[in-house]
Order: structure tokens, then C-alpha cells, then sequence
């Protein structure tokens, strides 16, 4: 029988608890960067993941054995169509909470007329309400912060799926009356990604991964296995817990779902942003499980969790690198299956 060292380190890892499901496909940002900015500034966006490709630029990388030189890198692609202004809410904070304060809604503006296909997402079709704008307007003081309700339909990027996504986005730079009227005149408007991200060359993606159904130890916990010599088992831990107290740790690795859970990864360089009238990235055939890429796109370099056609939210980097860098140089994408 295979014996572990006296002072073995725990077996298996305690990331990404609870390793069940997530109860939606819509990822959840619970901290937005806080940016010193003179004028308000939008801080995300979303889009559809279309698939992988190469790409071959030059390494800007300051300091590199490679500076300069032609850089082969593999990327994804992501469907950006514009993003909707359908309201903005407003939120002061209030005490108690575990960090002393709770953020409070004060009141929501929606636009005049949303767009038919809201009413798939909602029961009730809101409308705009100027006593709750003028409510707004007179309690300034009180107000800490402002977010954005976005409104993202599939079609727009070329899907099937007829309902649509909303979500709220933060909102950051300039003061509180400045935010008002910066709202104010994008309300009902489409906002692109290119002008949300035009100055960060770093994103943070977020997004549900795939599946993997139901898993051993060994993959779902990254335990490493057994002797071969070792009784009964190799795939599995040698002791899930003492005779006394006869309970299971939660610390102890597992079989059990794997995947299908929220996946955070913080900047992802920004290649390219790009409509298809300028540069058509689509292969012939289309894109495998997506289909023909039409309307803006974002190419970040490596991979993005999730499967094709799955929602992906952008955040601005909330820990960006210090370090500066150059604008990508591509030198070509390749656009063959």
C-alpha cells in the first residue's frame, strides 16, 4: 500500500467553489474599476464567442529576445455588436452590510420606446417616467454611483436566439452630474465596443465555461493518483476522512460536476476591434458551430473560456499591467479551415 509523506501538502484544489452549475449563462460582475477620469466613461461591454484562429503580428514586447520580429500566436475571435442604452439606475449607499455599507437603488430610467423583443425578457413593457427622472435630479447628493441596464440581442450578431440579454454595466470618471448627463444623451442609443475600449489595450473577460458533465478526482480536482501497487482504487484518494467524527471535510476532493461555472480572466490583450465591411475574417464555410461572422468583432489574443456562441462580458482591467505597451502590428489572420 502507498504511504504519503509526513508532511504531505492537501491534495486537489479548492478553486472555483462550489463546483456546482450556475443558476445562469449570464456572467455576473460584482467589482468594476474605478477609473480617474475628467469625463465619464462606460467600463464593459459583451459579446458572442465565435471560435480560435492564428494570428501573425509583430512582438512588441519591449525587452525580448523576439523584439520586433514576426510573432505567431493563437487568438479568438468575438462577436461585438453594439450595445443598447435601454435605462441607467442610480444607488447610494446605506449603512450596514458585511463592510460597513450596502449600495441601495434609488430609481431606474428605461427609454421611451424599448425594443419588441424586451418583451421576451420582461412581462411588463417599462416606459420612461419623468418624476423618477426628476426624483434623480434632485437628490444628487445622495447618489454614489450610477450603472448602465444594456440590452444585447443575438440577432444583431448573427444567431438564431430571439431573446436577449440584459445586464448592468458601472460607470466611472467625472462627477455624479457629469454621469447624469453623459446618460442622458446615450439613452436609447447603440454604443459601440470600439468606442468603449478605445484607449485600454487590456480587457477582462468573463464568461461561463464548458461543460464537462460528471468527473473522477483526478480531473475534476487535479488530484494526483495512486500507486499503482496501492489496494483497490488508483483513481482516487487514499482517505476521505478519520473513523471519529464520522463526517466528510468539504475540503476533501470529490467526484462530481465539473464545469459549467463562471471564469474570470484578467487582461487579455486586445489585438484588433474591426467590422466585417473593413476586413472580413470569415472563412469559407463559416465558422464551425457559429456560422458567418457579420457586424464588429474583437480578436483577443489566446483562448476565452466558454463554447461557441456563448455570452462573453468585457470589464476594464480592475488590475491592469503597469507596464506600457506598443499598439499590435498584425501582419496577417489566418481565415482557413
Amino acid at each position: 500500500m502507498a504511504h504519503r509523506k509526513k508532511n504531505a501538502p492537501r491534495r486537489g484544489s479548492l478553486a472555483y467553489r462550489p463546483r456546482g452549475r450556475t443558476t445562469t449563462v449570464v456572467p455576473v460582475v460584482r467589482n468594476w474599476s474605478k477609473i480617474s477620469s475628467e469625463k465619464p466613461i462606460i467600463l464593459g461591454s459583451a459579446g458572442f464567442k465565435v471560435g480560435s484562429t492564428h494570428v501573425m503580428s509583430v512582438d512588441n514586447r519591449a525587452k525580448t529576445p523576439n523584439f520586433g520580429k514576426p510573432l505567431f500566436s493563437s487568438a479568438t475571435i468575438v462577436a461585438t455588436p453594439p450595445i443598447l442604452i435601454l435605462g441607467f439606475r442610480a444607488y447610494k449607499s446605506i449603512k450596514g452590510g458585511r463592510h460597513g455599507s450596502i449600495a441601495e437603488a434609488m430609481g431606474e430610467i428605461y427609454m421611451e420606446n424599448p425594443p419588441k423583443e424586451y418583451s421576451r425578457k420582461v412581462n411588463s413593457m417599462p416606459k420612461f417616467n419623468e418624476n423618477s427622472m426628476r426624483k434623480i435630479e434632485e437628490s444628487l447628493g445622495e447618489i454614489d454611483r450610477f450603472t448602465i441596464l444594456s440590452y444585447i440581442s443575438p440577432r444583431t450578431a448573427n444567431l438564431s436566439q430571439k431573446k436577449p440579454y440584459v445586464f448592468e454595466i458601472g460607470m466611472s470618471g467625472g462627477e455624479i452630474k457629469e454621469q447624469l448627463e453623459k446618460l442622458k444623451s446615450i439613452l436609447g442609443k447603440e454604443v459601440k465596443i470600439s468606442e468603449i475600449f478605445e484607449q485600454s489595450p487590456y480587457v477582462d473577460v468573463l464568461s461561463i465555461s464548458k461543460g464537462k458533465g460528471f468527473q473522477g478526482v483526478i480531473k475534476r480536482m487535479g488530484v494526483k493518483r495512486k500507486s499503482h501497487k496501492s489496494n483497490k482504487t488508483v483513481r482516487e484518494v487514499a482517505s476521505i476522512g478519520p473513523w471519529n467524527p464520522h463526517n466528510v471535510v468539504y475540503t476533501v476532493p470529490r467526484a462530481g460536476q465539473k464545469g459549467v461555472k463562471q471564469t474570470t480572466e484578467y487582461n487579455k490583450r486586445i489585438l484588433s476591434m474591426a467590422d466585417t465591411k473593413d476586413i472580413d475574417i470569415t472563412p469559407k464555410g463559416g465558422f464551425g458551430r457559429y456560422g458567418e461572422v457579420k457586424g464588429d468583432y474583437m480578436i483577443l489574443k489566446g483562448s476565452v473560456p466558454g463554447p461557441s456562441r456563448g455570452l462573453v462580458r468585457f470589464r476594464m482591467p480592475i488590475r491592469p499591467p503597469k507596464v506600457s505597451v506598443q499598439p499590435v502590428k498584425i501582419l496577417e489572420i489566418a481565415t482557413v479551415r
